[in-house]
């Protein structure tokens, strides 16, 4: 998500609310009237006091002190085998701005975990830059190539919602990302976009648009990727329920970023769906006889984006990708694993080695 102050920019003049882009990207989701209905949102939408609740979110939320720390590394670097190579694409949600320990940060914790679990070292490379949108991509995926990476997590959509690029816009990008990634041989995992109408500082009803702008983008980020041979977890308001019971522990300082604790919470949630992508999880992608479980694509895709930290990949009915409604998927919704902070006098977290890397 944003950082900056001038990036909280979800309104600009009245007639841009509801631009051409959005409805595009309806289009390419296939699902809509996603979240508030189009009425209430066309309503507000002519009224000045979103004009005046985007100027006061721009005070509210502060601008970025430094940036997130560094958490390139080998973490497990004392486990046998070759290790699996890792990237950490997309915006400041991926880079982990917000905390100030290595250990902290999304990119980190997911290192860890995957490397516990697969008992193998994991080489972690962080390409992801605070304030990028989905058309920044391209060069982060560029430098990653580099690396011959094995699984690349992708987390980026929230500077796109607050920035008004339309989603089909947004969405062309990303896919690009994804082929280009996925043709190099990489499996690819993509946090789909937070739900900006969780964030405390952005008051009703801007919050509700903000909301359905997310959801909808979340839910073409979803056809989009899972077309292209990616897996995507819908972030949406994972945070949401805590954030209101516990700010102080939720939220980073500028009560806009998730803290540690939040981070976590969105890590368990990727690091299943990291594993099943590199054929490790209890439910590796496999042909699927029953419909249980078994969605349309643009099906799933709304309702992934209503219920955060659901998975869809690609699925198989009687050896088929593709029925009536498009291309088969599997949607779950399984119970996270934890991959909470590990001990600070574990080499492999807070100073992971730093051998073999530039």
């Amino acid at each position: 998500m944003s950082w900056r102050r001038d990036n909280v920019d979800l309104m600009g003049d009245a007639g841009s609310v509801a631009p051409a882009g959005w409805q595009r990207a309806r289009r390419i989701a296939r699902v809509a009237a996603i979240g508030t209905g189009a009425t209430m949102a066309a309503t507000v939408a002519t009224g000045g006091v979103l004009l005046g609740q985007a100027r006061q979110a721009r005070r509210t939320i502060p601008m970025a002190e430094a940036p997130p720390p560094r958490c390139d590394g080998v973490y497990g670097a004392k486990l046998p085998g070759p290790p699996v190579t890792m990237v950490i694409l997309g915006d400041s949600s991926a880079a982990g701005y917000g905390v100030h320990r290595r250990r902290e940060t999304p990119g980190a914790l997911l290192a860890t975990g995957l490397s516990r679990r697969l008992l193998r070292p994991v080489r972690l490379h962080r390409f992801a830059v605070v304030g990028a949108l989905s058309a920044g991509l391209k060069p982060q995926v560029e430098s990653a190539l580099e690396v011959t990476p094995d699984i690349a997590v992708l987390l980026v959509g929230g500077n796109d919602v607050t920035n008004r690029t339309p989603p089909s816009v947004a969405v062309r990008y990303l896919v690009d990302a994804v082929r280009m990634l996925r043709a190099a041989g990489c499996e690819v995992v993509v946090g789909t976009c937070p739900d900006l109408g969780a964030i405390r500082p952005i008051q009703p009803p801007l919050r509700w648009l903000a909301r359905r702008w997310s959801r909808q983008l979340a839910a073409a980020q979803t056809v989009a990727v899972v077309e292209a041979g990616g897996w995507t977890v819908s972030l949406g308001d994972l945070l949401g329920p805590r954030f209101a019971a516990e700010p102080a522990r939720m939220f980073a300082w500028d009560r806009f970023h998730p803290s540690a604790e939040g981070y976590a919470v969105a890590a368990a949630a990727l690091l299943p769906t990291v594993l099943s992508a590199l054929g490790a999880g209890p439910d590796r992608r496999v042909p699927i006889s029953s419909r249980e479980g078994v969605r349309s694509l643009p099906e799933a895709a709304h309702e992934a984006a209503r219920h955060a930290g659901t998975e869809v990949s690609g699925a198989q009915v009687r050896g088929r990708d593709r029925g009536p409604g498009g291309r088969w998927v599997q949607l779950r919704r399984r119970a996270f694993f934890g991959v909470g902070a590990v001990p600070q006098s574990s080499p492999s977290a807070e100073s992971p080695t730093m051998e073999g890397l530039a």
